[in-house]
């Protein structure tokens, strides 16, 4: 199944929703392979600042998008898929490590942790 990317905007409110959005669902060898090399460092962390710390390592982030954690690519910014499509929802992560502190974006429906 193929995901068509939006077209680009030229308009800047729609350039900020194409950066906060969720990201479009990843193909099952992409999943796979990210699924084996993240989740064991998302379920070996103690805390929020330890899985920032293992993920920032090998080169991925997190941010919070929509009331989901979303995997990001801490070179470019660009999101990859949410913790859910690793088996490793925010809920998951939440109950394990308690609640994240999220600094909140102006937009209202992104953020980052503290």
């Amino acid at each position: 199944m193929q995901y068509e990317l939006p077209p680009v905007s030229s308009t800047a409110a729609d350039q900020t929703n194409a950066i906060v959005s969720l990201p479009a669902p990843l193909d099952c060898e992409t999943q796979a392979l990210l699924r084996a090399f993240l989740t064991p460092i998302m379920e070996k962390a103690r805390s929020w600042s330890d899985l920032s710390t293992l993920l920032r390592i090998k080169g991925y982030g997190i941010a919070f998008r929509e009331g989901h954690l979303v995997l990001i690519n801490a070179d470019t910014g660009t999101p990859l898929c949410t913790g859910a499509t690793l088996g490793v929802p925010l809920r998951t992560l939440a109950a394990r490590l308690g609640r994240p502190c999220v600094v909140a974006h102006r937009d209202g429906i992104s953020g980052h942790l503290a």
